[in-house]
């Protein structure tokens, strides 16, 4: 089977205009078939705050009522998911953007409102893959938003790092799926102060020891797990890391069955 790059780029690096832009121009230099996921909760919450939107975040997840419901479609959906794809197509690569709607490409369920409500979350269930195929199949690079939907008419917020773990899962059925996820750290730190306590590898064995012990960020933990998901799904290989580690051999965190 062909290789497929799957890459999540988020942190701080979707706020940085000069390190998206070296990011964008990496992503688009890699050969064959290659899948963007992008988030962009920072900025929404900068949003939010700038048109007096409440945001309000329980154990770090955004509870998505309808007025940020509108705003994260606006933001992420539009402003964000269309400049980036106009500076791909600036730099030959051929893209398109996604929302889950789009293509009807990733469905979910509103999530349950108990125990916590979380309004218009949604949890996937369904990746249309001979969608993607089909783009891939054609040259066609999908960028995918943080939104799904639920086949009735209703958009959902949906983690990027979970809609990235679930495509390449889902991709791994035609592809040899490579799984990146880029943000602005070198990759899982045992200090989150110290670049370089890069934890080279990371197994589940180890990886729940050290989150008993409360060595890894809390905020590390959601992606983890998304990895060792992914990984049991079929994904061939994944590595969290700076946007440099799709293009360079630069340190980075390999996580590993």
């Amino acid at each position: 089977m062909a290789e497929l790059k799957l890459v999540k780029i988020g942190g701080n690096v979707i706020e940085n205009r000069e390190a998206l832009a070296d990011f964008l121009e990496d992503f688009a230099a890699l050969n064959g078939p290659k899948v963007l996921v992008h988030g962009g909760g920072k900025e929404a919450t900068q949003m939010a705050k700038k048109l007096g939107v409440n945001v309000q975040l329980i154990e770090g997840r955004r509870v998505t009522d309808a007025k940020n419901l509108e705003l994260i479609t606006m933001l992420y959906a539009g402003k964000l998911n269309k400049n980036i794809v106009a500076q791909l197509q600036a730099l030959g690569c051929n893209s398109l953007g996604l929302t889950g709607a789009d293509g009807n490409s990733i469905l979910a369920e509103k999530r349950p409102s108990k125990p916590i409500d979380f309004g218009f979350v949604g949890d996937l269930t369904e990746v249309n893959q001979s969608f993607f195929k089909m783009l891939l199949d054609s040259g066609i690079s999908p960028v995918c938003c943080a939104l799904s939907h639920d086949g009735k008419g209703q958009l959902l917020n949906t983690n990027a790092d979970t809609i990235a773990a679930t495509l390449a899962s889902a991709l791994s059925d035609h592809f040899d799926v490579s799984l990146n996820y880029c943000f602005e750290k070198n990759g899982v730190l045992l200090d989150l102060e110290d670049d370089r306590s890069v934890i080279q590898t990371l197994d589940e064995t180890n990886y729940l020891k050290l989150k008993s012990e409360g060595v890894l960020h809390t905020g590390m933990l959601p992606k983890l797990e998304n990895c060792f998901t992914a990984l049991k799904a079929g994904v061939k290989q994944v590595r969290i890391g700076s946007p440099k580690i799709i293009t360079e051999s630069v340190n980075y965190t390999q996580i590993i069955n």
